[in-house]
């Protein structure tokens, strides 16, 4: 198979999801990191007229939305399927999901992560008034990934689906943050999070190694 190639800001969890399926299909990609307010340029916009990241390509097919990415190297690359084949553990697959696009992304990795996490590593300000917002939909989304979860392994039941890789690219970053650790203490999504950081491909992308692994391009 041809690599794969991501487009997109390493730290990003959205850029990190297609790395991880990558990663657990042993599919060959290369990573074009790309630099903070450069997702607005006329090159990127040529590519993801949305300006938002990461887009991939690969053998000339170029593809954006993450959902959309991951669901398709999960079907053109070789290795364990991610995609469970019983319809109710696919849809508990797709309700995760749609869970962190809609409610975990907004809060969790925008408002606490991005805050309490990221931008300390750059020397940005916190936005207090955000964290403090946020806090209330983060305890809800926790709350609903551990109903969802029960005491199954994984989001979709005993292996790790596209749920599963979906959510630890955002929910890792939680317990970094007091406000996350507080909301996880105690919670069994703490036990899902160590099984997921076993696996080698969450090892592999981290963000401190993600952002090593390419020189930033412009666009």
């Amino acid at each position: 198979m041809s690599p794969i190639t991501v487009y997109g800001i390493p730290g990003s969890p959205y850029v990190r999801m297609p790395l991880l399926v990558c990663e657990e299909k042993a599919a060959p990609y290369r990573l074009e990191a790309m630099e903070f307010g450069k997702t607005r340029t006329p090159e990127h916009l040529a590519r993801q007229p949305f300006g938002r990241i990461p887009y991939i390509e690969h053998d000339g097919f170029w593809l954006y939305e993450a959902q959309a990415i991951v669901r398709y190297i999960d079907q053109v690359a070789d290795g364990p399927r991610l995609t469970p084949t019983d319809p109710r553990a696919q849809a508990r697959m797709n309700q995760v999901m749609n869970i962190v696009d809609w409610y975990v992304m907004p809060s969790i990795s925008s408002a606490i992560g991005f805050n309490r996490v990221v931008k300390p590593i750059f020397g940005m300000p916190v936005d207090e008034a955000a964290v403090a917002a946020a806090v209330p939909q983060a305890r809800l989304c926790v709350k609903a990934l551990e109903e969802i979860l029960g005491d199954k392994p994984y989001f979709a039941g005993d292996e790790v689906s596209l749920g599963d890789l979906m959510a630890v690219a955002h929910l890792d970053i939680l317990p970094q943050s007091p406000e996350g650790a507080e909301m996880m203490a105690g919670s069994p999504l703490l036990a899902w999070l160590d099984r997921m950081g076993a696996r080698p491909s969450v090892a592999a992308t981290t963000m401190q190694k993600l952002m090593n692994l390419a020189e930033p391009v412009a666009a």
